[in-house]
């Protein structure tokens, strides 16, 4: 088969998958998610194999320690995340409203000093007061309050989430069991399906996209992990109101880089303002902050992330944001091994191009025949 009809065959396959992935999102979720624990698990059910127990008791056992602890964390976390998070939809337009009499009070001195900076960009001044009174900075804020308020109530009524949440919590173990189970008789199948000519070169692509994917999942797991608990229990001590709320949702956002950190940042400092008094909590909660970060950006990142996944933190929150607006949360499990993948390819195929007469310029001589040419 000539290159030209492979590549034809691949795109296709390509184009097909995607539109199935589009036209399936609605249900892929558990299975997707059981597929993502499956990676994440085979090197300890393979390291128990090595042990002396078969697959299918380090298979079983896995999962039933994983369930425990996953049903042991949800039992001790999810009655007080829901509490808080109804607390916090129930006095957000409250929180907004002293907000923006904190931006209306100190509005004028910031604005001030400011000035210049924002004279020199031309940008309005600070505090230009609505008809109502308030700066249009608070007003904003109430506006948004209210929005986000609506959007999570609605979430929260909605039977779609909560028969997304069982079957996520019932289907996932299993599909996370058989595939678990057959895990290398998986990738032994799917290797055997690559066209003989290009076995070698397609399996160390799979070593690079599985060296990526590795590096960055099962690392970035770990991290967010840790900083869910660190926030968590940190804002908590602290005395931060919703503070196991806030902890955990920057903790599990953490895995797009730079939001979770921004996204804690912003509602717990918020928070601090309104609940006061004077600026202690304030500054309790920026030590838990740095800290955090400090220990993450140092300490973890470098040590079970580092710097050979080869996934860029522009291009790994574009993947996130782009397949989670199309295929939801399906798109956010599944967007991270497919950019690990794109990259990978791209920097296959760049190689190949420059290495090629439509890089350098230089065309292949053919072969002299020698009973034709003496």
């Amino acid at each position: 088969m000539k290159v030209e009809r492979q590549i034809q065959f691949w795109l296709v396959a390509a184009v097909i998958t995607a539109l199935l992935l589009w036209l399936l999102s609605g249900v892929l979720m558990p299975f997707a998610a059981g597929l993502a624990l499956a990676y994440l698990l085979d090197p300890i059910a393979s390291r128990l194999q090595r042990l002396g127990m078969s697959r299918l008791v380090a298979s079983l056992f896995i999962v039933g320690i994983s369930g425990l602890l996953i049903f042991s964390a949800v039992v001790a976390l999810l009655p007080v995340l829901i509490k808080q998070a109804a607390q916090f939809i129930e006095r957000m337009p409250s929180y907004a409203s002293q907000l923006a009499d904190l931006l209306g009070r100190y509005g004028d001195q910031i604005g001030d000093r400011i000035k210049p900076a924002l004279e020199f960009f031309g940008l309005p001044p600070l505090g230009v007061e609505t008809d109502a009174g308030l700066p249009k900075t608070g007003e904003i804020v109430k506006q948004g309050a209210s929005w986000l308020g609506t959007v999570f109530s609605s979430l929260w009524q909605g039977g779609q989430a909560l028969l997304g949440l069982v079957s996520l919590l019932v289907i996932t173990p299993i599909v996370t069991f058989y595939l678990l189970l057959d895990w290398r008789r998986l990738l032994t199948t799917l290797d055997n399906l690559v066209p003989v000519d290009h076995r070698e070169v397609v399996r160390g692509l799979a070593l690079q996209i599985d060296s990526a994917m590795a590096g960055f999942i099962r690392g970035q797991s770990f991290v967010c992990l840790f900083l869910g608990l660190w926030y968590g229990l940190g804002f908590t001590m602290v005395g931060l109101n919703f503070g196991m709320l806030i902890g955990i949702t920057a903790g599990v956002l953490s895995f797009i880089p730079y939001v979770g950190s921004l996204t804690g940042l912003i509602l717990s400092v918020a928070v601090a303002l309104v609940q006061g008094p004077g600026w202690g909590l304030l500054g309790m909660v920026l030590a838990v902050q740095f800290v955090g970060q400090f220990i993450e950006g140092n300490i973890l990142t470098p040590r079970f992330v580092g710097e050979a996944v080869g996934l860029h933190p522009v291009w790994v929150m574009f993947a996130l944001l782009a397949f989670g607006s199309l295929f939801g949360f399906t798109g956010l499990i599944l967007a991270v091994p497919i950019a690990a993948i794109i990259g990978v390819l791209t920097r296959f195929g760049v190689g190949q191009y420059r290495t090629s007469p439509l890089y350098t310029g230089v065309m292949a001589r053919a072969p002299k025949d020698p009973d034709i040419i003496p």
